[in-house]
């Protein structure tokens, strides 16, 4: 057919074409694919090219880039969040991000995402403004749950703290198709729609997870088609490389989600134009073929052509790529010149810290104003009513939420049961099931939800009902502890995860008597309490509801469910420091460190000994008080650490190769430990008792000791 008689493209619905700034599009995917030009030279000419003008970790959104930029321009709430991956630079650069700042991440400069600490596609947007991205991680699968719990953060602020301004806010988490086989996809997924959560899942399908093909992650390749007859889940599917077709889809989900009518998923397929990332090499895994074929799908000409019969002429959009091409170039050059971030300051941040200038206020957690407003003390009331622990640690909670709104307390049979020790009984009644609740059964998505609700200013106190069951939780409770961090203070996420665990009343498992600290203690940037007493466990669990950072409470399993452990109840204001050990007797001859459950069976082999041994209960293993048992040990000269965890590698280790460096010259005696000997702990209590440390077996090592 002759040119000239060639029908008019058929214009599409005005609705559509003003839903989105096409020119913002066309700029921010230009952008997008004119950095991806630039990376990818360098990086094949690396040889060539200094050290420090390359990019480590470099992986191309080329081809994703079109549904991606308009993705982000219909992100336009100033509450919206999206959690991201390691493709989505595109939808950064379409909310706000610079870039120069695109460019230096990855370079490693200073400033940016993370000042060099972190890989350069790992990325975070604070956006005071919105919309924010929520700090990625490096693992597949973990931006899910955090977009779950600022969803219901939303929800929370509009309808409990009454802020109309998170009216029609969303959460939207983009991932690839090899996520949607992740633990983190299918718990967001359960979360979001049994609570008909604001959130859009935007999967992007380019049929491969590095090498492995689509139908390894979900039946038949299609997760949108797998889940049409999900309950309460709007499920769109199409073609990403049409612009048309993206909008429209991605408004209609959009649309739903803003409205209220519950969580919407998306499945757009995009082709891959590149190898995985630099390092890869997809021709050792894709045939000519195939990569022929995902070339022919570009969807950057079929942008072109969109914008010049329906939205801009020519020489429009020839000035845009040429404006695209001159704020790259202009950014590279300041990007080169930034310098690598000062080595001086990569230890700062792994906990919140006083701010000087220069450095970032970070999106997260209780508001200053909010805490400052809160009553607190020191010193413990006299005349408190005597507690048993698990009644110490109700108490608290139920203070904390009746004196801070942004408190919210949940997990597995928290809310109508009251938790499976009963410490949470009668707290959904007393303040409402939009502050105390039920989760479904996914670690993952407790403490991801937690992270995504401390992220959006809230201050969750998260359940795990047993320490073992923390496990499937590992990726959300380490990206947790290193997000200050790794952002360089832009993102906190201060939570409190309460876990029972030890040894029970005349009854072990390996399942449910795990104790473990240490784990926790190696864990950066969390703070780890085990208190041994009630009266502690209301200071420790205060202060970790209103610290700025993350804080794992232990609650023994022995003190719930005994008396051991019953205290003076020091007051609704009571605070106590972490950090800060107890030196429950003094002594002269014999320091006795220990912590949790075991401090009581350590009282009860000390007294036999009188005034001899000195008796510290350490309270907390992140952080530790050195200098308390320090200043002991080199008034003692001999030291025996007792603890339930483990022997190898237990942290009793940290404790005496401290002693041994910083104490050596005050010691009369090597420094000892008495612990579990590397055996799960044991079901029957016969054997039970046959693998802890009794005081009778303390006894015999402290007069052992004593006698060198």
């Amino acid at each position: 057919m002759p040119v000239s008689s060639q029908p008019k493209p058929k214009a599409p619905p005005r609705d559509l074409l003003s839903r989105v700034d096409w020119r913002r599009v066309a700029y921010h995917t230009l952008v997008s694919r004119r950095l991806d030009d630039v990376e990818e030279a360098t990086n094949r000419n690396k040889a060539s090219v200094p050290r420090e003008h390359v990019v480590l970790y470099q992986f191309s959104a080329r081809g994703h880039d079109v549904a991606q930029t308009i993705l982000g321009a219909l992100l336009d709430h100033p509450h919206d969040a999206a959690g991201a991956y390691y493709r989505s630079r595109p939808l950064l650069l379409s909310v706000g991000l610079s870039i120069e700042d695109a460019l230096a991440s990855p370079l490693g400069r200073a400033g940016g995402f993370s000042d060099g600490r972190d890989i350069g596609v790992v990325c975070n947007l604070p956006n005071r403004n919105g919309p924010v991205v929520l700090p990625m991680s490096g693992d597949v699968g973990g931006q899910y749950t955090p977009v779950a719990g600022w969803a219901q953060a939303i929800g929370y602020h509009r309808d409990v703290l009454g802020d109309a301004s998170w009216a029609g806010a969303i959460g939207v988490s983009l991932g690839g198709e090899a996520s949607v086989a992740t633990n983190g996809f299918w718990s967001a997924l359960t979360m979001a729609t049994t609570l008909s959560l604001p959130m859009l899942f935007y999967v992007e399908d380019n049929g491969l997870g590095i090498s492995v093909p689509s139908r390894f992650q979900t039946p038949g390749a299609n997760v949108a088609r797998n889940l049409a007859s999900f309950g309460n889940l709007h499920v769109r599917d199409g073609d990403g490389c049409d612009p048309l077709e993206t909008v429209k889809l991605l408004t209609d989900c959009v649309d739903h989600v803003r409205a209220g009518r519950g969580p919407a998923l998306v499945r757009l397929t995009v082709p891959r134009l590149s190898s995985h990332s630099g390092p890869d090499n997809q021709k050792a895994y894709r045939s000519p073929d195939d990569i022929a074929a995902d070339e022919a799908r570009d969807p950057l000409p079929r942008l072109r052509r969109f914008l010049a019969e329906h939205v801009l002429d020519a020489v429009e959009l020839e000035s845009i790529e040429r404006q695209a091409e001159r704020d790259v170039a202009t950014a590279l050059d300041a990007a080169r010149a930034r310098p690598v971030s000062d080595p001086a300051r990569v230890k700062r941040f792994i906990y919140a810290e006083p701010v000087t200038p220069g450095d970032e206020t970070p999106t997260g957690g209780v508001p200053e104003e909010t805490l400052a407003a809160l009553g607190s003390s020191d010193a413990p009331a006299s005349d408190g009513p005597t507690v048993r622990f698990a009644e110490a640690v109700r108490r608290t909670i139920a203070n904390e939420l009746e004196v801070n709104p942004r408190v919210v307390v949940f997990g597995e049979d928290v809310g109508v049961k009251g938790g499976v020790h009963l410490v949470t009984e009668g707290l959904q009644k007393r303040f409402g099931e939009r502050r105390v609740f039920d989760t479904s059964l996914s670690e993952e998505g407790i403490v991801g939800r937690a992270v995504g609700m401390a992220y959006a200013g809230l201050m969750p106190v998260a359940e795990i009902q047993f320490r073992k069951y923390a496990d499937p939780a590992t990726e959300q409770l380490n990206n947790c502890g290193t997000v200050r961090w790794r952002t360089n203070n832009r993102f906190a996420a201060p939570i409190v995860v309460r876990m029972p665990g030890g040894f029970g009343k005349d009854v072990g498992d390996p399942w449910h008597s795990l104790s473990d600290e240490v784990r926790f203690a190696h864990a950066l940037g969390w703070q780890v309490a085990m208190p041994s007493n009630a009266a502690d466990a209301v200071g420790l669990l205060r202060a970790a509801m209103r610290s700025k950072n993350p804080s794992i409470f232990f609650e023994h399993r022995a003190l719930l469910m005994t008396s051991d452990g019953s205290a003076h109840y020091p007051g609704d204001d009571y605070v106590l420091p972490f950090g800060k050990a107890a030196v429950l007797r003094e002594g002269s001859d014999v320091t006795l460190v220990t912590w949790g459950a075991m401090v009581h069976r350590c009282r009860e082999a000390a007294e036999r000994l009188g005034d001899r041994v000195e008796l510290i209960d350490l309270r907390t293993v992140a952080p530790w008080d050195r200098a308390c048992v320090l200043a002991s040990v080199r008034k003692t000269g001999r030291c025996l650490v007792v603890h339930e965890d483990t022997l190898t590698a237990g942290f009793g280790a940290e404790i005496v190769a401290t002693l041994a460096k910083d104490a050596f010259w005050w010691l009369d005696a090597p420094v000892e430990r008495l612990c579990v000997e590397d055996v799960p702990m044991p079901y029957h209590p016969v054997l039970l008792e046959a693998v802890l440390p009794s005081a009778a077996a303390i006894g015999a090592r402290l007069e052992a000791l004593l006698s060198v």
